[in-house]
């Protein structure tokens, strides 16, 4: 899936490359006009197509709750933390050689959108203790490509951070859970706060933090970009983040 990624990430590389004679960043994003509207149009919707496909963003969010199968240590890391967050990265670092190409910001609007109602709605249904947490990052992904979108590229970033850390939490807690009961399945759970206290405690912490209780760090990330969308974005984008946010406060 990834692949695809790469491949819209390279086609819009060598077009930068073929009109500007290097492959300054610094450069480009000084002087985007460097390249014709359609061909910065291309390389736009290119490096969007590499940021969906990295980020698991619809319609490449498929391959993120899979490489749950890895040790949890591993997915508190690279898919919570580190490596998912490139595509955003990528989309806020070129946002201001992009922003004024007809349509990307509201494309990137309604992948962002998207991807985080479709994916808080996965983690509604499933009974998989990491694939939940799983669709909870893809869902929290949309919410940072919905801010950069937004032209709230500094909320974006904030998330990227503030989510890494709740999130790694989490997936710390659930590994601690499912070597203690053996199984991944929630509906085989019950009981375990009086068994383990630090864990359950933990827990709730990341979870209160995800759900944006005030006090908590993902309060001020995710108030941030509702601000940016509500004074910047699409109103009907704007409802549906809300929504997505009572969402992620039930599962």
């Amino acid at each position: 899936v990834t692949q695809f990624g790469g491949i819209g990430l390279l086609a819009g590389a060598l077009l930068i490359y073929s009109y500007s004679g290097n492959y300054d960043l610094q450069a480009f994003i000084a002087n985007p006009q460097i390249l014709p509207p359609g061909v910065l149009a291309v390389a736009a919707f290119g490096f969007l197509v590499a940021a969906a496909a990295k980020s698991a963003q619809f319609p490449f969010q498929t391959w993120l709750p899979d490489a749950m199968e890895a040790p949890t240590p591993i997915s508190a890391l690279i898919h919570a933390a580190t490596m998912v967050n490139a595509g955003v990265y990528l989309l806020a670092r070129f946002y201001p050689a992009f922003e004024n190409v007809p349509g990307w910001r509201e494309a990137v609007v309604v992948v962002g959108v998207v991807t985080a109602l479709m994916a808080a709605l996965m983690a509604l249904v499933n009974n998989d203790l990491k694939r939940v947490l799983a669709y909870s990052t893809v869902s929290q992904l949309g919410y940072m490509v919905y801010a950069i979108g937004a032209g709230g590229v500094f909320a974006s970033q904030f998330h990227l951070m503030s989510h890494s850390v709740f999130k790694a939490l989490l997936f710390l807690a659930a590994g601690a859970v499912i070597h203690s009961v053996g199984t991944r399945d929630m509906r085989q759970m019950g009981g375990l706060g009086v068994q383990m206290p630090l864990v359950r405690t933990v827990f709730a912490i990341g979870a209160l933090a995800l759900a944006g209780i005030p006090i908590l760090n993902g309060f001020w990330s995710k108030e941030l970009i509702l601000e940016a969308g509500y004074t910047h974005g699409l109103f009907w984008a704007w409802i549906v983040m809300v929504i997505c946010a009572g969402l992620t406060a039930l599962y």
